[in-house]
């Protein structure tokens, strides 16, 4: 069941004024419960500041329903920590969360808080606002959480955001370790709390676990500013949660990849310096070679077509979907000069957001259906676009590698003479090509829907501008053990292109202002065909 939650940002001890206005809120609204996402008591240095603590202690202010807080900027003062020593709460529905703490609510929802500002060095005064590193690893534990309270931004947090802060405004200072707690726990909200500002990021997904790989968790990162009662920036945010709803399947518009880089986990050593050499190591017990365990694959972290490698070239992504995103190639085989009616190569990369080798993997239908959708949404889109760039003399083909032993599967688009193709001599390239290199025949595909071809194929698309309807497939199918060549796609089209030279994309990398003027320029021509756009 979905609950109506409310944030508040630093109250800095002006509580009669902020608890009187929530309560106001919520006889309205009837929240399960609120949370402080910054110093509830401030420096409590003024009179008045003293005269609000005794208030609230003496309970001439009221709570109105149940309120977690943990540590900001400061450590709480001595009269607050006496309470919470004698009574284990504040008063009636104040409760201390810690300043490194976990909590499962009656309504189901998991708290988690890291209080305070990074330290080197630990102090056993768990109500100083003051954390270590291994304070934020201690959280680990909790595996997961629906919220996630922190003082300090996680390192980041800004990167691949287009939602400005205030030009005025002092830039919270951004933490490592608490980017790799909101890493590790992917909370569906990461709350926090700034002195001027309101900031709201852009929903971000991470990629999916092994335990979960259809499923894409969403973080909602949130900074409320400080109440005041002459400033307009937004001090209280509502919203509502359901802890039982599943991760989306699919990616919401406007959101973004995590800007997070992934949590460092330290390698095993090994347990000998003998096991360093063990590739070409014989076996002095069994006297013969040993054959070395084949590596395992790389992770999203690793992985060269996943949005959380956070070292992945986002300059050449031209187009972000729900499922998939657009990328031009890295070393394309055209240049921008083999078509002069685009002005750039041309040659682009339609990759899914979830990492698996082939599409007859994603074991979700729904998703699995709706990657394979968007996937040929692009290319879709693609044609359309160089039919009118190039008043219909290009045409398109689009080749993937699907191997169960594959990485990350994605399909490269690339454009072609339009009487390449018309005249059949696109076909007969690919045929003529596998027949030299004694690969199985080409096949029509097997499956109805395209999205669960069986086993491991090479599949091309060959898209002629003039008859949409007579766009051919072809299939060569691959047993699992076969030495194929996974340049063939850009082999036979170099051949047949006049491009041999640029057969090998390493060969062929073009500088980054190079790469950026070749995305810009497809962006400008793409954006009336990119349905990512569309309102």
């Amino acid at each position: 069941m979905a609950s109506k939650i409310v944030v508040i940002g630093n109250v800095n001890c002006q509580l009669r004024d902020v608890f009187t206005k929530l309560a106001k809120l919520h006889v309205k609204q009837s929240f399960a419960f609120a949370i402080i996402a910054g110093d509830l008591f401030g420096d409590c240095a003024t009179e008045q500041e003293l005269d609000e603590i005794s208030a609230l202690l003496q309970g001439s202010i009221n709570v109105p329903l149940p309120t977690y807080f943990t540590l900001g900027s400061r450590s709480l003062p001595t009269r607050i920590i006496e309470r919470i020593e004698a009574n284990d709460e504040v008063c009636p529905n104040l409760y201390f969360l810690g300043k490194r703490g976990t909590l499962k609510t009656s309504e189901g929802i998991r708290l988690a808080a890291l209080g305070g500002n990074l330290e080197t060095e630990s102090k056993p005064d768990k109500y100083h606002a003051g954390y270590t590193e291994s304070d934020a690893r201690a959280l680990y534990g909790a595996h997961s959480a629906d919220i996630l309270i922190t003082h300090q931004w996680p390192k980041g947090i800004r990167t691949r955001s287009q939602v400005p802060i205030p030009d005025d405004a002092t830039q919270p200072e951004e933490v490592q370790c608490v980017a790799d707690l909101c890493s590790t726990l992917k909370p569906r909200y990461h709350l926090s709390s700034a002195d001027g500002f309101f900031y709201e990021r852009e929903p971000f997904f991470h990629m999916p676990s092994e335990d979960a790989p259809d499923a894409k968790p969403l973080t909602r990162f949130i900074s409320l500013a400080s109440y005041s009662k002459t400033s307009k920036q937004k001090w209280m945010y509502a919203f509502t949660l359901d802890p039982k709803a599943p991760p989306p399947l699919t990616i919401p518009n406007g959101a973004t990849a995590s800007p997070l880089a992934p949590v460092q986990t330290k390698r095993k050593p090994l347990s000998s310096q003998r096991e360093s050499y063990s590739r070409f190591a014989v076996d002095e017990d069994q006297g013969r070679p040993r054959k070395r365990a084949r590596a395992p694959p790389p992770g999203p972290d690793q992985c060269f077509f996943c949005l959380s490698n956070p070292n992945i070239a986002m300059h050449l992504i031209t187009s972000i979907g729900n499922e998939s995103y657009l990328t031009i190639a890295k070393g394309p085989l055209p240049t921008s000069k083999t078509f002069p009616s685009l002005g750039f190569p041309g040659h682009m990369l339609i990759v899914p957001f979830t990492h698996t080798p082939t599409l007859n993997s994603i074991t979700d239908q729904e998703s699995r259906l709706s990657t394979y959708t968007e996937m040929q949404k692009y290319r879709t889109s693609l044609h359309a676009m160089l039919r009118t760039r190039s008043n219909g003399s290009l045409g398109a083909i689009t080749w993937e590698v699907s191997r169960g032993n594959g990485i990350h599967i994605h399909w490269q688009f690339l454009p072609v003479p339009a009487d390449l193709i018309t005249r059949g001599l696109v076909d007969a390239a690919f045929k003529v090509e596998a027949e030299n290199l004694k690969y199985p025949s080409f096949e029509p595909p097997s499956a109805a829907d395209p999205s669960t071809e069986p086993g491991d194929f090479f599949r091309v698309w060959i898209w002629d501008p003039s008859d949409d309807a007579s766009e051919k497939t072809l299939l060569l199918p691959l047993g699992p053990e076969f030495r194929f060549d996974l340049q063939f796609g850009r082999r036979v089209m170099a051949k047949l292109m006049e491009l041999e030279r640029r057969i090998n994309w390493k060969h062929d990398v073009q500088s980054q202002e190079e790469e950026e003027a070749d995305a810009t320029a497809f962006k400008e021509a793409f954006k009336d065909f990119d349905f990512t756009l569309e309102e």
